[in-house]
């Protein structure tokens, strides 16, 4: 069965949450569980000091009372130390007790019969121990056998009996509650451990599933791939004998316009002289304004012909300026390229050597930051390439503030190297960011000489050397052109030529 990425994101999503839900009922359970246990175990730990103290305070007032009837019996003080240790604790403990008791009001009434019961009995006892003292030993037996003692005492056994009894009915129940508590525990972890046991099972099969058919996948997308770079190499070949074709095509033209042209300026030189004939042939008839004929000529000789003449030669300059930035370019995508290790700091600061003296006319300064150091590249062209960088930010500099340029050079990712040239010019307005790329376009205002090819001989330069420029500028505020160059051409020139 083949499983789509939406079916493995949908079922890895699902058994996510059923993961997720059981791993929570587990937590959530265990918890509220041991809260359970904790409530429970307090209330076996204040049953069991309820009744620790029950069994505490009957056993002084049963000490108390083995005493008295000791000292009865015998009339000797020593029997009375069970009875005077036991008097002085019942207090105390008579206080525990009712401590321990305190969040149960239920059982109030109890323990205020057991005080009365208790401090009956000890009323009985003291009288009684008074008399022998006093040496009526009859009187205080005809008291004890009154019974009076005995209905006091067994009204506190009765009274002891039923707060154990209360205590050990909450020790049984808590004792109870704590094993089910065990036991639900168990059967939670044994549940919430099979469910997350099938869910990870479930996505174990579905990742070795999947893992399988993205195996099966990339072994085609490998088979694909084998024909694909062949296909990729001739089509390579292809692109580069036809770029071949077109700048040899671009050279012919060029070649082939230029005579033509130089045609034309030799034609137009020769008109010149012969103006300058008709100049003086004129110029020597005088001055007769009578004649029409001879005012019109003279109209063409010093006025028409030499405008004409300049619209000519300004024409045929542009020409040749055109014709010869299209061999430029040209010759740049032929001229074979040389790697060699070069210290880019070292052609940096020769680039702004170059054009030191335009800079400090300008009232301005440059100053290099370069943390790489080295490059493998071809030297002609990256000194190219920063020149004309460097003659644009001198020629469209802001005349309101003086010039600072700025070139660095790190290291980015993918093993390539970035060079930026900054300035604070004019800028360039972003609708025009590609556009200064363009061969014969200008952006802004034309007030300075050039023919537009500056930066597409840049974009020559930087992509015949395997990398590119880029530009980040905002209008009046300057411009960054960023050359991203390999660091080692060999490599480029290697992989183009395969």
């Amino acid at each position: 069965m083949s499983l789509s990425v939406s079916v493995v994101v949908r079922s890895t999503i699902v058994m996510l949450v059923l993961g997720f839900l059981a791993l929570a009922g587990i937590v959530g359970t265990t918890l509220w569980l041991v809260e359970q246990n904790r409530a429970w175990f307090e209330q076996t730990t204040d049953s069991r000091e309820i009744r620790s103290a029950a069994i505490a305070l009957r056993s002084a007032l049963q000490d108390a009372e083995t005493g008295q009837r000791g000292y009865l019996l015998t009339g000797e003080q020593r029997y009375l130390e069970p009875y005077e240790r036991s008097v002085g604790q019942i207090p105390a403990l008579i206080d525990r007790l009712a401590t321990v008791f305190a969040p149960f009001p239920e059982q109030a009434r109890a323990i205020a019969k057991m005080r009365t019961a208790v401090a009956g009995k000890l009323e009985e006892l003291s009288r009684t121990i008074e008399l022998v003292r006093d040496g009526h030993r009859d009187e205080a037996v005809a008291i004890v056998l009154t019974d009076e003692g005995k209905v006091a005492m067994d009204e506190a056994r009765a009274l002891f009996d039923q707060l154990i009894d209360v205590a050990d009915q909450r020790i049984d129940d808590g004792v109870v509650n704590q094993a089910n508590a065990a036991d639900a525990l168990r059967w939670v972890t044994i549940v919430g451990a099979f469910v997350i046991v099938a869910v990870a099972a479930g996505a174990i099969w579905m990742a070795m599933t999947y893992t399988r058919e993205l195996s099966a996948a990339r072994q085609e997308v490998v088979l694909a791939n084998a024909g694909l770079e062949e296909r990729v190499r001739e089509r390579t070949a292809d692109l580069g004998r036809a770029n071949d074709e077109i700048q040899r095509f671009a050279y012919i033209v060029t070649h082939d316009l230029r005579a033509p042209l130089v045609n034309i300026m030799g034609f137009t030189s020769e008109l010149e002289t012969s103006v300058g004939e008709l100049e003086r042939y004129i110029a020597a008839r005088g001055s007769d304004d009578d004649d029409p004929e001879l005012r019109a000529a003279r109209v063409a000789a010093t006025e028409d012909l030499p405008e004409a003449i300049g619209f000519i030669r300004a024409a045929t300059r542009k020409m040749d300026g055109l014709i010869n930035a299209i061999l430029r370019i040209s010759r740049e995508g032929r001229r074979q390229l040389k790697p060699d290790t070069l210290d880019v700091k070292a052609i940096a600061e020769a680039a702004v050597a170059s054009v030191q003296h335009q800079i400090v006319e300008g009232g301005g300064a440059a100053v290099i930051d370069a943390t790489v150091r080295t490059v493998v590249s071809d030297r002609l062209s990256l000194e190219q390439a920063l020149g004309n960088l460097l003659d644009n930010a001198i020629k469209y500099r802001d005349p309101n503030r003086p010039l600072q340029i700025a070139l660095r050079a790190a290291a980015v990712p993918g093993n390539r190297v970035a060079i930026d040239v900054e300035d604070n010019g004019r800028g360039i307005s972003p609708a025009d960011h590609e556009r200064v790329f363009e061969l014969f376009r200008r952006a802004g205002s034309l007030n300075q000489p050039g023919e537009g090819i500056g930066l597409a001989y840049v974009r020559t330069i930087a992509r015949s050397l395997g990398g590119d420029v880029t530009l980040r500028s905002e209008l009046g505020k300057g411009s960054t052109f960023t050359i991203t160059l390999p660091r080692d051409l060999r490599r480029h020139l290697e992989a183009k030529s395969t």
